[in-house]
């Protein structure tokens, strides 16, 4: 085996404030913002008028899903009108695993200040943008995936909120072809299976195992094998009601994992990508010389870690994928949940049961 990779999506540490900045608190949130006030002279494009407030997910301690409350009093969040900063009205989001370990504290090392807003995908409406904006207008649909890399310092909005902000360089024009809920469920997802596929070095005519196909992660990567990177055989494993995604994402194997064990096949892999934890298993099924792409769980000896970082520019490379058809979005079909029901989305979210990915839509 050549390398393991574990993707973490760690959170970077808080960055100081810049010189010129003050702290404001604002309905209990306390922000970092230039003091800044825009004239005929600036290059500034706000859709007006703005409310003052919007209702968000807030939580402001660590713990379980109780400790989100829907608050209808949040300060809107600013724009540094002399930087790149981009007011995105949303239209849906999309929840990670990384949102509830976040709530559940295991990052608070370096995680945002409490209160926070959580969420990491989204999908909406430019409603503002900054002098330093140069590729996105008002009106202009976006999607992206907004919490990997901090405006100040890790991040107080994320998604789940009528407004966020976020870097231009975070964000890709949606494809048409794309509902605002589809749009959503991909950002962190794609980038990750995209991230993983490159850094195991994948590419034509290599084959493949997912574990977890049916997942979040594992069906874009499936498909990305397929159709984009040239694989001459995908294998996924999932339970046996999902068998039959596995193969329309374009599995040429499904195996039940309920049923048998991948470990035992006789032909191994280039690469086997492990969304689900099960790294000590993965390690049998892959060729020597081959990579193991570990998501979850305990890295087994010899490998690194690696974050998974947000890229707008990952989002615009496949694009012509998205709006071929040759990759598409898999919402979990419970969902789309509506906005006042996320804790129910996180519940269910955490049962591990979800088939891709479980969405919020709308956001009024």
């Amino acid at each position: 085996m050549e390398a393991l990779f574990s993707s973490q999506c760690l959170l970077p540490p808080p960055l100081p404030a810049a010189p010129g900045h003050r702290e404001r608190r604002n309905r209990g949130f306390l922000r970092q913002r230039r003091k800044y006030s825009p004239t005929d002279d600036d290059d500034v494009s706000l859709a007006l008028p703005l409310p003052m407030e919007m209702k968000a997910w807030v939580y402001a301690e660590y713990g379980g899903v109780e400790k989100m409350k829907l608050e209808e009093n949040i300060g809107v969040p600013e724009i540094r009108y002399d930087e790149d900063d981009v007011l995105i009205r949303v239209r849906a989001a999309a929840l990670n695993p990384v949102d509830f370990k976040r709530r559940e504290g295991k990052f608070r090392a370096s995680d945002s200040p409490l209160p926070t807003v959580p969420g990491y995908d989204v999908a909406g409406v430019v409603a503002g943008v900054g002098s330093g904006v140069k590729g996105l207008k008002r009106d202009d649909e976006v999607y992206g995936n907004i919490n990997e890399s901090p405006l100040e310092g890790p991040k107080q909005y994320g998604s789940l909120a009528q407004y966020t902000v976020a870097e231009e360089k975070l964000l890709a024009l949606k494809p048409k072809n794309l509902t605002f809920a589809q749009a959503a469920s991909l950002p962190l997802a794609l980038e990750t299976a995209y991230e993983g596929l490159q850094r195991a070095r994948f590419s034509s005519g290599m084959s493949i195992l997912v574990l977890g196909g049916a997942g979040g992660v594992g069906s874009l990567v499936i498909q990305l094998a397929k159709n984009v990177f040239g694989a001459s055989k995908v294998a996924a494993t999932s339970s046996t009601p999902k068998l039959e995604l596995l193969k329309s994402l374009g599995a040429d194997l499904a195996i039940d994992y309920t049923k048998s064990n991948f470990e035992d096949l006789l032909d191994k892999f280039d690469v086997v990508y492990d969304a689900v934890g099960q790294g000590d298993r993965a390690v049998k099924a892959v060729k020597s010389g081959g990579s193991v792409v570990v998501l979850t769980g305990a890295v087994t000896p010899p490998g690194f870690r690696f974050v998974v970082t947000s890229k707008g520019e990952v989002l615009t490379r496949l694009a012509p994928f998205l709006e071929s058809g040759k990759v598409k979005p898999v919402i979990d079909p419970k969902g789309p949940f509506p906005f006042d029901k996320v804790a129910e989305a996180f519940s269910y979210l955490q049962t591990g049961h979800a088939t891709g990915k479980v969405v919020i839509y709308p956001i009024p």
